[in-house]
């Protein structure tokens, strides 16, 4: 009996625990699905995901930024009354913002693909430098404008200066030298040569040129202060030519029978036959001379200032080169011709004359039109220590030239001469310039824009 009171005792047990295990779990089911219902409550912050960075360019690695423009040799300046801000000092490397875009904008190949690869944007642009002197009333160079003092002009609209500067340039300077002169003007131009040297700096480079009856080339760009070109300048001295005397005298006659020279042999000229002497024919080919040292500055850099420096009575005659052909050659390429005028045309108050040209009539002076359009300047000297200062006058206009840049608003390649007008905003002061431009391809070439540069 005893025994079978402990096997209900376990039986009991049993029981309770399966009923206490079944109470507890629909008791959990319970408040997992209560029947009241319950508040809505927001969930957490969702964690963002990171951006696509293959479309940013990176700081300072790859792409640097255009720099800002400033002034040159300047301090920083606030921003002009009319809205301007002040340009660069140095020539862009890449276009900037303010460029034409092309018509076509699916022109040129397209850009490469993947992930390294960088969008370029290609556009046609045609910047255009013009370098001017700017001298007052007496002739003295004026130093130290700004970029608020001077304007530029395009065929008469005002254009943006992207460039403004007056650092020193090297100069690639084809020197020109008269042989046809006169024997007393070729002795001053020869004891004056050894002066020429010393008004060109170390890296400035020379070519000389000489003409008589025709061009020859002397050498082509050396050192300027070179063993060779001091070489070159000693060959180049000549004896120049005897004065025609085109007027005949009664001294000039012998024996005359019926205006004829009875004995051609004891007449002032050998073999004249009439009363009067009759000159030989001169030949002066300047303009020659000029176009072939104008093509030698086109080899030069284009960081260089190219220069066309002659020596010179300015006299032409028998070139088959066309005056408006050199001009138009040297406003197309950036080439400045400078002169010093030497011999009769140095001598003030004769310049008049050379302003009336009788057909098949050799030119008296031709030098001070062609400097003149193509930014130049022609310093006629007289005697020989004049020539000798000319040399260091003219180098230093050169060198010590402003520069204004800017993108020109005229269609890229029209083949049309366009006029530049450089105005100073200040009053009694001459500003010596070219006097336009021809466009020309190597000013309009396609240059790579870096995505920091598109607006």
């Amino acid at each position: 009996m005893v025994f079978g009171k402990q096997t209900v005792w376990v039986g009991a047990l049993t029981v309770a625990l399966v009923g206490f295990g079944a109470g507890f779990g629909s008791g959990m089911q319970g408040q997992s699905t209560p029947s009241t219902p319950q508040q809505n409550v927001p969930d957490a912050p969702r964690p963002q995901a990171l951006p696509q960075l293959n479309s940013i360019t990176p700081v300072g690695a790859a792409l640097p930024s255009a720099p800002a423009p400033q002034a040159s040799s300047a301090p920083a300046e606030a921003p002009a009354s009319d809205g301007q801000t002040a340009p660069g000092s140095t020539l862009p490397s890449s276009s900037a913002a303010s460029a034409q875009a092309p018509d076509n904008d699916n022109e040129g190949a397209p850009p490469p693909r993947g992930a390294d690869a960088i969008p370029v944007l290609r556009v046609h642009v045609n910047f255009v430098t013009v370098p001017f002197t700017v001298k007052d009333s007496k002739n003295q160079l004026v130093p130290a404008l700004t970029w608020r003092d001077v304007r530029i002009y395009e065929n008469g609209l005002r254009q943006q200066m992207m460039v403004f500067g007056r650092d020193p340039s090297p100069m690639s300077v084809a020197l020109v030298i008269d042989q046809s002169v006169t024997f007393d003007t070729m002795t001053k131009i020869n004891n004056s040569l050894h002066a020429l040297q010393d008004a060109f700096a170390p890296y400035d480079e020379v070519s000389v040129f000489t003409y008589n009856n025709g061009v020859k080339e002397q050498t082509t760009f050396t050192a300027a202060q070179s063993a060779r070109l001091g070489v070159v300048l000693e060959r180049s001295k000549a004896v120049g030519r005897e004065p025609n005397m085109s007027f005949g005298s009664g001294l000039d006659q012998t024996t005359v029978k019926n205006n004829q020279q009875v004995d051609p042999n004891t007449t002032p000229v050998r073999g004249q036959q009439g009363l009067f002497v009759t000159p030989p024919r001169e030949f002066h080919t300047l303009l020659d001379a000029i176009l072939a040292a104008a093509i030698e500055t086109t080899h030069a850099g284009k960081d260089r200032l190219r220069v066309v420096y002659v020596i010179s009575d300015g006299k032409e005659y028998g070139s088959t080169a066309k005056e408006k052909e050199v001009i138009k050659f040297c406003q197309t390429n950036n080439i400045e011709v400078f002169a010093t005028l030497v011999g009769d045309s140095a001598i003030r108050g004769l310049g008049f004359i050379d302003r009336i040209h009788l057909p098949l009539t050799m030119r008296d002076d031709v030098l001070p039109r062609i400097t003149a359009l193509t930014g130049g300047q022609t310093d006629p000297e007289f005697r020989q220590g004049g020539i000798e200062k000319s040399f260091g006058k003219i180098t230093e206009q050169v060198r010590y030239q402003y520069t204004v840049g800017y993108y020109s608003h005229e269609p890229i390649l029209d083949e049309k001469f366009r006029k530049i007008e450089v105005r100073v905003m200040k009053p009694d002061l001459t500003v010596i310039s070219k006097d336009g431009y021809f466009p020309t391809p190597r000013n309009s070439t396609p240059l790579p824009v870096t995505p920091s540069a598109v607006p």
